[in-house]
């Protein structure tokens, strides 16, 4: 039964869009993020319709060539949808790829990702912008990534009568999808054609309100770091600066994980080992801040440029992005950063590889990481006490293996979303060979 939405609903959402964007505007002064949102969309028509370099001209998009939309928030929704988008290039040669985000920390990272045809900023939502965007794209698959719902984007795209796919999605309970004033979201999923979720928990909550076009099929992100740790290349500096001995790989630490970790490493100075801190933050500023609480330590710019010698050195800092997937393959116990604040980052790409990953109490809200303390391959640590403990109880081999069998078993048991939503579009059909 098709979801009425009252005129009252359309309107709050378009003054959201109005505050969102004008909030952008001003922010855009002082935040170099916000600069980058704004200033990434200020010529996103004129490359669309007819612009140089990367784009081509407007009838390119237009009846000449058949288009697979992949829409994704930011970089950890592109690493979500990237297995399903590389297998559809490859099993649909016909076809040109167009991924577009919302966010700077997507496309500025990805923009120039060879899997994909057009890299683009995602126009800001609106009946004009929606129109006009599928009009020009006009896509013969449409799929979003986890979240981001639009109402007039996704208006559109059903109007255009292009198949829409969610893909890897998660609901919970407190969602406004499952609230009284929640019409407006409530409409949104019934834009999409099938709904690919993660976990049985959001199948059953979507059938709560009458939305039964969905599969349970896990998420994406298990094919994406199985693919990463099969495809591992050596990393020579790291190689050298390990040399053999026990190392803690921290990822994407922040400032109170950063202070756990400078106490943890000073009380096991005995133990011998190598620590390698791949920081969120990677300015100039943090760095030398992270230099100062870890006297003595190498950077790897300096040392991959023969700057510096990692001889005597314990500690070594990543003063760069793209590395750290590779680096969890070198861990004898990774750890998560993020976990003192809004939340962890992402525990797969160190689970892979099969070892041991700590991480702060902020984690409730990922169900990997849950999963992953429930079958004992990874740990909650509330403080440098805990921490220590933890990784003296792990220094016994017995207790060490087990843990790692379970890490990788976790992530080698949830495999296959990508070859299931793969099957699905072959089945219905939704695009020619």
């Amino acid at each position: 039964m098709p979801i009425k939405i009252n005129s009252l609903s359309l309107f709050l959402y378009r003054i959201f869009l109005g505050f969102f964007q004008s909030g952008i505007h001003i922010a855009s002064l002082v935040n170099e993020k916000a600069r980058l949102w704004k200033n990434g969309r200020k010529d996103i028509w004129t490359k669309l319709d007819s612009g140089p370099g990367r784009f081509p001209e407007r009838n390119a998009f237009t009846g000449k060539k058949k288009i697979i939309w992949m829409h994704c928030a930011s970089l950890g929704e592109f690493e979500q949808g990237r297995p399903l988008l590389e297998k559809l290039r490859i099993n649909y040669p016909g076809y040109k790829i167009l991924l577009s985000f919302f966010s700077p920390s997507g496309y500025e990272v990805r923009k120039n990702y060879n899997g994909a045809d057009w890299i683009v900023y995602l126009p800001m939502d609106g009946p004009g912008n929606a129109k006009r965007f599928l009009s020009i794209v006009d896509p013969s698959l449409v799929i979003f990534v986890k979240y981001e719902f639009w109402f007039y984007y996704l208006q559109a795209i059903k109007q255009n009568n292009s198949p829409l796919l969610l893909v890897s999605a998660i609901f919970r309970e407190n969602s406004v999808f499952f609230k009284k004033h929640g019409t407006l979201q409530r409409k949104m999923l019934g834009f999409f054609d099938h709904l690919f979720v993660q976990d049985k928990v959001s199948a059953q909550l979507l059938g709560s309100i009458s939305v039964n076009n969905v599969s349970v099929t896990g998420d994406t992100r298990f094919d994406r770091v199985a693919e990463i740790a099969e495809q591992f290349s050596p990393l020579p500096v790291i190689e050298k600066f390990v040399n053999g001995q026990k190392a803690i790989v921290a990822g994407s630490s922040w400032p109170p994980d950063e202070r756990i970790l400078q106490k943890v490493f000073s009380e096991l100075k005995e133990q011998n080992l190598k620590l390698i801190i791949a920081p969120h933050e990677i300015g100039e500023d943090h760095i030398a801040q992270l230099e100062k609480a870890f006297p003595g330590a190498d950077r790897y710019s300096l040392l991959k440029d023969n700057q510096q010698n990692s001889g005597n050195a314990d500690v070594l800092i990543i003063d760069n992005i793209g590395m750290l997937s590779k680096l969890y393959h070198y861990s004898w116990i990774s750890y998560i950063g993020g976990g003192f604040g809004k939340g962890i980052h992402n525990t797969l790409e160190a689970a892979v590889y099969g070892k041991p990953v700590l991480f702060g109490p902020k984690y409730g809200k990922f169900r990997e990481a849950v999963d992953l303390v429930q079958n004992g391959g990874a740990f909650e640590i509330a403080n440098e006490a805990s921490c220590i403990e933890i990784i003296k109880r792990l220094a016994d081999t017995n207790e060490y293996e087990k843990v790692c069998e379970a890490s990788g078993n976790y992530v080698a048991e949830n495999r296959g979303a990508t070859g299931t939503i793969l099957q699905f579009i072959q089945e219905k059909r939704l695009l020619t060979s």
